[in-house]
């Protein structure tokens, strides 16, 4: 595939997302994709990862910042927004709108998505819910 067909496999997968579209996902991923990161393997577990998060953020919606592709690889800067209003991970809502990054990279072969990895500013995320208090390095460190 092209390196055009694998950023349009990945866009598509960021549509699905946003729109709740779970369907999509066999569709999208190869029975045998591996998170790295989350450490889930194949469609189902994706599917039943992002629905907890739909339930935590009805409202969630990831936006391409950049993407690049190379070889088998689609690398994507992604904005994740949402309002925690329903429960996630043992946290009850808190009503707060949330706004944070990350880096993905996901890998591609015929024509499905086989693999990914992530990075995301998970201490933002958690400052924002109100979870954590960090105010950042000390004067010294800057």
């Amino acid at each position: 595939m092209s390196l055009e067909e694998n950023k349009a496999i990945v866009r598509r997968l960021y549509e699905a997302y946003n729109e709740q579209n779970l369907a999509l996902f066999d569709e999208l991923y190869s029975p045998d994709y591996v998170n790295a990161t989350l450490q889930i393997q194949g469609v189902e577990s994706a599917k039943q990862f992002i629905t907890k998060v739909y339930k935590g953020f009805p409202d969630w919606h990831e936006t391409v910042e950049d993407i690049i592709a190379e070889g088998d690889k689609v690398w994507v800067h992604v904005k994740l927004t949402g309002t925690h209003t329903g429960e996630y991970r043992g946290l009850a809502p808190t009503g707060k709108k949330i706004a944070f990054s990350g880096m993905q990279i996901w890998r591609i072969a015929n024509g499905k998505i086989v693999a990914n990895e992530s990075v995301f500013e998970f201490l933002d995320f958690y400052k924002q819910l109100g979870v954590i208090d960090y105010k950042g390095f000390p004067d010294e460190v800057k």
